[in-house]
């Protein structure tokens, strides 16, 4: 039996998720996590042979979990499904140790078979993602600055940019300041089509 960790702040997807995943005879859902501090926490109990991250969560994202279970607890392999499959995001991903890479967008059978891939020792790395990846160069800017230029592309207030992503707005428009520094760029809207032209957010 595979034994999987579940972690997303999205209850209905990670309920989908679980029931999909509970219905193969060879994995067992071992538990499951709304934030990234209780999926360190989870993991670190259980002891589960994979972990599936969302890549955004309160406290530790997925990559920052994923960093911390490399080092914890290095038999447990990760695995980040994230609607936020940008390049920056990934080459993150891939250096903190992340074995597998996927939009939320795969077949229930694509998510499986990169289950047992990862879980045998393999990788995983969405072709069409790892495409864009390698086009894109190498990002500047911080994961966290890529999360705030999204939303401020989106057309986002900074009280609603602090709320997605669980910071203060003093810290949101501590990056959003770094970011518009780091490209060049006159203001955040600028930073942010420069960034989306690169294909950084």
């Amino acid at each position: 039996m595979i034994r999987i960790l579940l972690a997303d702040d999205e209850h209905l997807i990670r309920d989908a998720i679980a029931g999909l995943l509970d219905l193969v005879d060879d994995f067992e859902v071992v538990g499951q996590a709304a934030s990234g501090d209780e999926a360190i926490a989870t993991a670190l109990g259980l002891r589960p042979d994979v972990a599936l991250l969302d890549l955004q969560m309160p406290g530790p994202d997925g990559i920052e979990v994923a960093r911390r279970l490399a080092t914890e607890l290095p038999d447990c392999r990760c695995v980040i499904v994230t609607s936020h499959g940008r390049p920056g995001y990934l080459k993150s991903a891939l250096a903190a140790g992340v074995r597998g890479f996927l939009p939320k967008t795969v077949s229930s059978r694509t998510l499986a078979h990169v289950v047992r891939k990862v879980a045998s020792g393999g990788r995983y790395v969405d072709p069409e993602l790892a495409a864009e990846a390698i086009g894109a160069g190498d990002s500047p800017l911080t994961p966290r600055e890529t999360d705030v230029l999204a939303l401020a592309r989106d057309g986002a207030p900074i009280d609603e940019i602090a709320q997605r992503v669980s910071l203060s707005r003093g810290t949101v428009r501590n990056y959003l300041a770094a970011a518009i520094a780091k490209l060049g760029a006159a203001n955040r809207h600028e930073a942010a089509r420069i960034a989306a032209k690169h294909g950084w957010i």
